[in-house]
């Protein structure tokens, strides 16, 4: 074989393989194009001459910029190579990792269960028998359930509280029961990475309540000691509610500091309980620091309260803007205080806007005539949140923040909403001392007449003394 064959033949060979692959797999074409005199890219996409962005399209690339964060473009069905940076640009995040995007490419529509593995095979045949035993299980326990339903506590020691204690015991253990006989099947763990989950369930419940405890439950656990609300605004406070808020689209990390602009409107919260049943809540967002010169300390100002909203785990997002509106439907809950815009004078410290979640008590439902009168208009100042959940038996459940300060287009929000104000600017008072004036002491000190006059070059500025 000649050495121009030699050199010939790997190539061939890679084109072969390369035009056989793009034919049998169509998830995975590869471009093929003649010699040039520029390298091939992998990621090499066709340009074409855009289109004049709209008004709309400005208005969001400003919103964007003034939240530093850029808008996501849609996620393609088809997936592309690349690194995981990449990655992350093109596809959904709740595809999972890597390995299981770079799966979803190469396996075509064949369905995740009959996937042609066999040790996959083998295992999901071991957890379809220990399911069966954890469902043989419930059976059982869901009998003794209704028998020990049926008998009369008197013959029990401890009558009826006992018999009511071990009826919550058994309760329990079922629920544990149906946990475990799911937590290991493929097919919910990817159904609840789609975020297809039927909250329903509990095993789905307790993947999302695992999920939020991993971190995100950190981070709120860390801003409620980092801004001291516990003990400024509660005297104690636990979160057991996941709250995520996002301003036009744009989700906010809890404890930023957004523009005034952004914060015009009402923010969309995205909420998770982990129990089940349905519940009544109320939502109110209120601003921690609210300077006061008269008595030169902070109060409360109350931005939002809204009640009686149904609340259940298969329900997830709240838009707080269209609540009282004539879009909203009935079953959203009671607008009681309207959104005022999170403002902050000039000069004053940033202002921390709380917003926290509390259910109301065996689901009774609040008088909202009564709290309009209380907290709405000159109510809002000096607002208690520790007062309102005593007066009306709430538990806090959930929370999130955010913060302001002044910026350049807090002046027109406020002149747009007739927020007074504007024009005040904090200033820090100058404190005096008391103590008398000291005289100028030391060698240099000594040495400031005219006779020393041929050493003044080595002073050096001594406070007290004009030359």
């Amino acid at each position: 074989m000649s050495r121009p064959q030699q050199v010939a033949r790997p190539i061939v060979r890679s084109l072969q393989q390369a035009t056989g692959s793009a034919a049998t797999c169509p998830s995975r074409l590869l471009a093929i194009r003649q010699f040039s005199l520029t390298p091939s890219r992998k990621d090499e996409t066709t340009t074409s001459t855009p289109a004049e962005p709209s008004a709309e399209t400005h208005k969001l690339a400003a919103d964007a910029a003034l939240l530093g964060q850029t808008k996501p473009p849609p996620y393609p069905s088809m997936i592309k190579q690349g690194t995981e940076q990449q990655l992350s640009q093109f596809l959904s995040p709740q595809l999972g990792s890597r390995r299981r995007r770079a799966a979803l490419a190469t396996t075509g529509n064949v369905p995740f269960e009959q996937l042609p593995y066999q040790c996959f095979q083998e295992a999901r045949k071991v957890l379809a028998q220990d399911r069966e035993e954890k469902v043989a299980k419930i059976v059982a326990e869901t009998a003794k359930i209704r028998r020990l339903e049926a008998m009369d506590a008197s013959i029990y020691r401890g009558g009826e509280a006992y018999k009511q204690k071990r009826l919550e015991s058994l309760r329990q253990y079922v629920e544990k029961l149906k946990i475990l006989a799911d937590i290991n099947d493929p097919m919910v763990k990817r159904r609840f990475e789609d975020g297809k989950g039927d909250m329903n369930k509990p095993i789905y419940r307790y993947l999302a309540h695992r999920k939020w405890c991993s971190m995100e439950r950190k981070i709120i656990l860390q801003r409620i000691e980092q801004f001291h609300i516990v003990p400024d605004l509660l005297p104690k406070f636990e979160p057991t509610m996941a709250v995520q808020m996002t301003f036009r689209g744009y989700k906010v990390s809890p404890g930023a500091t957004l523009n005034s602009r952004i914060t015009e409107t009402a923010p969309t919260l995205r909420m998770q309980v982990f129990d089940k049943g349905e519940r009544l809540i109320s939502v109110v967002v209120l601003d921690a620091d609210v300077p006061d010169a008269e008595t030169d300390s902070f109060s409360k100002r109350l931005h939002f309260m809204a009640t009686n909203i149904p609340w259940s785990p298969t329900k997830n997002s709240l838009p707080l803007s269209r609540l009282g509106s004539d879009s909203a439907s009935p079953d959203m809950g009671a607008l009681t205080v309207p959104w005022l815009p999170a403002f902050a004078q000039k000069g004053s410290p940033y202002h921390r806007l709380a917003v926290f979640i509390l259910e109301q008590n065996n689901n009774s439902p609040l008088d909202t005539a009564k709290l309009q009168e209380l907290y709405d208009g000159q109510g809002r100042e000096g607002f208690s949140l520790k007062s309102f959940r005593d007066k009306f038996g709430l538990t806090p459940v959930g929370f999130n923040m955010f913060r302001t300060v002044w910026d350049e287009n807090t002046a027109d929000v406020m002149a747009r909403h007739g927020i007074p104000g504007a024009d005040v600017e904090f200033t820090r008072t100058r404190v005096m001392s008391l103590k008398p004036p000291r005289k100028a002491r030391g060698w240099e000190a000594k040495r400031q007449k005219l006779k020393y006059r041929h050493l003044w070059k080595y002073t050096k500025r001594i406070k007290g003394i004009k030359y």
